[in-house]
């Protein structure tokens, strides 16, 4: 097993990106070594603040069917095949509730609507609606609140 040498200074540059830009995540590789940078955010009443950026150095990019199946179900299942898999439109940072101390929008069993809101999604400081695509029984929430998503991921399926 190699051991990955972490530059320092690059990842104070990355950080530096994010700062400027208002970005909350970025990702570099080279050759076989991968460096991801995620600024965690959290929701006080309305506003968002920032918390320090943490690094995650990873030897290998993890897909998006990685994610899904260190959730729920740890058998590598690929839902986005699913005909009701809603798919994340973007990447952000998913949220279940309106606001921290909130109910979320849907929990696992309920019915829900075809244009209903069942979590948020924010990027570049701003909550876009993630609504269900059809009508249904949501099965499975794929994703947890405060949790990184990416473009294309499963967040959840209705049935």
């Amino acid at each position: 097993m190699s051991k990955m040498l972490v530059d320092v200074e690059v990842i104070r540059k990355l950080a530096d990106i994010l700062t400027e830009t208002g970005l909350t995540e970025i990702e570099v590789s080279e050759k076989d070594q991968h460096v991801r940078v995620v600024k965690n955010i959290t929701i006080n009443a309305g506003s968002v603040t920032t918390a320090p950026v943490s690094v995650a150095p990873v030897s290998t990019p993890m897909s998006a069917s990685a994610a899904v199946s260190s959730n729920e179900n740890k058998q590598e299942e690929d839902l986005s095949k699913n005909p009701g898999a809603v798919l994340s439109p973007m990447i952000g940072v998913a949220y279940l509730t309106p606001e921290p101390s909130a109910s979320p929008f849907v929990k696992i069993g309920d019915e829900v609507k075809s244009g209903q809101i069942i979590m948020l999604i924010e990027a570049m400081k701003t909550f876009n609606q993630i609504r269900a695509p059809k009508a249904g029984k949501l099965t499975r929430i794929l994703v947890s609140s405060g949790e990184p998503v990416e473009y294309g991921e499963v967040l959840a399926v209705i049935e």
